[in-house]
């Protein structure tokens, strides 16, 4: 056994575990965010970075750590510049022809919802795991939602 001079540090024997945290001791919170008058990209870096759990001290890339998160008021989403005209989103069918085009101005009018899904999405990784976290994600337009059951906390952003 060595000795450091340092009497912090241990010897390399003796050195403390990497905390990994398991699915099943991860205590999830519920958040609501009220998306009036809010930048869309600001509010989904905000929105994912709680849905993956970075803000923990037990964040562990590989399991979903994350808080559910309650959005309410998307329709009042505002977007910076002329992306509600010039921002677009496409979807593809499989077949030719089928490429479908919508604009963000259109898509919020519309399905003011699915825009800051799409959003959120793409902050988010790609894979099961991505996945499993957007389904914490619940997103209402209006000021009401049917989760007062879980006692959500107000998301200050």
């Amino acid at each position: 056994m060595r000795i450091y001079p340092d009497s912090n540090s241990c010897a390399l024997g003796e050195m403390m575990k990497t905390y990994q945290a398991k699915q099943g001791e991860v205590n999830r919170d519920w958040y609501l965010v009220d998306a009036g008058d809010k930048v869309l990209g600001r509010l989904a870096s905000e929105i994912a970075h709680r849905l993956r759990g970075k803000h923990k001290p037990v964040y562990t890339p590989h399991t979903d750590t994350g808080d559910f998160v309650i959005v309410v008021n998307a329709e009042k989403i505002s977007l910076t510049g002329k992306k509600l005209t010039d921002k677009i989103y496409y979807r593809y069918s499989g077949y030719p022809g089928g490429l479908k085009a919508t604009a963000a101005g259109k898509m919020l009018k519309e399905k003011p919802e699915e825009l800051l899904r799409t959003a959120v999405k793409g902050m988010l990784p790609k894979n099961t795991l991505g996945r499993a976290m957007l389904k914490k994600l619940k997103i209402y337009t209006g000021g009401d939602h049917p989760h007062a059951a879980q006692c959500p906390r107000i998301l200050a952003l």
